[in-house]
């Protein structure tokens, strides 16, 4: 059953004791794999990113040994690895943020700016082609976004965006901002929703992460060829909202 954080009925000192080993042990993880892609900016990108996934595996690993989440993954059968394609993914936690790099083929992603000041890690981001944007400039954004993200598609990369453009908490949604669909309508490039449940688990703004086993649905591909950018975005956006409704529904007893 998924519960709420603030109702989660079991030990929380073990939540506790679990959450600060975990952050520490991202911390210094981040600091070590972040040196190591910076140490490695003179090789190709691939070499790069695959340094990085290190520090993915190792939080997906530590979350499910020091936290207890865990994760399933269906409609896997949606990936076409030699096909790159536009994400659009729920948002709700720092989880799928980088979980994705893991589940989905090599990718760039849309993110705001400032999170490439952070020290080491925050550098070492920087190096894997993200798209960094300026919230505060969204026709700028936008501009960066529908250029980059087309040379990202045609260099082979898979592009991730989250829509909603900030993290949501369960049960709450946003409208989502058109800029994957125009992306989709300039290149021609496919489109995929995500939908997923992390927000109950890795909660948004909380230290505390909380025991069970995260949700993931990986949508039927939108094909984008002559189609408007409105008609894509309404067509993700439906298909998210429905999915999170029965995600909801079957995790009730």
């Amino acid at each position: 059953m998924t519960l709420q954080n603030t109702l989660y009925p079991g030990n929380k000192t073990r939540i506790f004791l679990g959450s600060s080993i975990f952050f520490i042990c991202s911390i210094l993880a981040g600091l070590i794999i972040g040196a190591m892609v910076l140490l490695c900016t003179p090789c190709p990108f691939h070499v790069r990113y695959k340094i990085m996934n290190l520090w993915t595996a190792f939080i997906l690993w530590s979350t499910r040994v020091f936290c207890g989440i865990h994760y399933e993954v269906e409609g896997t059968e949606n990936i076409n690895k030699l096909q790159p394609t536009i994400v659009l993914s729920k948002h709700q936690s720092a989880w799928e943020t980088i979980a994705l790099r893991h589940i989905l083929p090599m990718q760039t992603v849309l993110l705001k700016r400032s999170l490439l000041w952070l020290p080491v890690l925050g550098w070492a981001m920087a190096t894997l082609k993200p798209i960094a944007i300026d919230r505060k400039n969204q026709r700028a954004a936008l501009r960066l976004l529908l250029n980059q993200g087309a040379a990202s598609l045609q260099q082979g990369l898979w592009v991730l965006i989250f829509p909603e453009g900030t993290r949501t908490a369960p049960g709450e949604t946003r409208k989502f901002n058109a800029g994957g669909a125009l992306l989709a309508q300039k290149t021609g490039y496919p489109v995929i929703p995500i939908a997923h449940n992390a927000g109950y688990y890795w909660p948004r703004y909380s230290f505390l992460k909380y025991p069970g086993t995260i949700k993931v649905r990986i949508g039927p591909v939108i094909e984008s060829k002559r189609r408007k950018a409105a008609d894509i975005n309404a067509e993700a956006e439906a298909w998210i909202t429905q999915t999170m409704k029965e995600i909801t529904m079957a995790d009730r007893p």
